[in-house]
């Protein structure tokens, strides 16, 4: 599975590290970073995302 914060589209609001802090952290900036792809949170992240900015794709 691949994973993408898009930083253009982030507004910080680190829905992502709350819902799956495993997976997702806030850099310095307050930017949504991946910490772990394959945390088995990272789809329900996403979904918590208010602005769409993480992409979850499966390469399986």
């Amino acid at each position: 599975m691949t994973v993408d914060v898009n930083k253009d589209v982030c507004i910080g609001a680190g829905q992502c590290a709350l819902t799956a802090p495993g997976a997702f952290f806030q850099d310095d900036d307050g930017y949504g970073t991946v910490r772990d792809p394959a945390d088995p949170l990272v789809p329900e992240a996403a979904r918590a995302c208010p602005v769409g900015a993480i992409s979850v794709a499966d390469l399986g």
